[in-house]
């Protein structure tokens, strides 16, 4: 095998009995379906890498072995084998704790190939969607204030969540009753002249 990292040998030499012939298995798999592959270490587990960017890795625990491909949710997957979303594993494959695990080679040499494809087009990792902050709760006082001024309570519920997020840790972050009736005040203030918490720092 062309491109081979020798902390890869260590790796798969260092594995439990079970876990090697997975592990020597799936490198001879990448490795033929796509020649120009160069093996790397990554989070301390073996990774192969195309064009320089993750094509797909492998790990080995104590009970099971892994194997995911680094853009597995950009892949068609006409199979149906790949496991991209509650996977009851690290990998797209589950828990694989023998050969007979994996999905028949031919299957496997044409996922390697799509995946490689996908680099070669530049397709990226998609990046995880963020959930959305909560809303925090909003502090009695500052409800209060905008109760007594229409217009301080028009801009505040008019802003996005994190706008008024702002606000309220800012708020509520006060660490005197002083300080926190003075930033109140300076809220409805800046509230009623449309601005956000953060206005100051805002481009023109």
């Amino acid at each position: 095998m062309a491109s081979t990292d020798a902390r890869i040998d260590a790796y798969i030499a260092k594995s439990a009995d079970f876990a090697k012939p997975i592990l020597t298995h799936l490198r001879e798999l990448v490795h033929k379906a796509c020649p120009d592959v160069s093996e790397t270490i990554k989070w301390g587990m073996p990774f192969f890498e195309y064009n320089g960017s993750p094509l797909c890795n492998m790990a080995a625990f104590k009970q099971h072995c892994s194997f995911g491909f680094w853009n597995a949710a950009q892949m068609k997957d006409a199979n149906s084998k790949l496991q991209v979303k509650d996977r009851g594993a690290m990998g797209n494959f589950d828990r694989l704790t023998t050969v007979k695990d994996l999905p028949a080679d031919r299957m496997m040499t044409g996922y390697i190939k799509e995946a490689a494809a996908l680099i070669e087009k530049g397709v990226k990792k998609a990046a995880p969607k963020k959930a959305p902050k909560p809303e925090l709760p909003v502090p009695a006082e500052l409800t209060a204030a905008l109760n007594k001024n229409k217009k301080a309570q028009a801009a505040f519920e008019g802003f996005s969540p994190s706008h008024r997020r702002e606000y309220i840790e800012w708020i509520t972050e006060a660490k005197t009753d002083a300080t926190r009736e003075k930033r109140i005040a300076t809220t409805v203030e800046w509230l009623t002249e449309g601005k956000s918490r953060m206005w100051k720092y805002q481009k023109k």
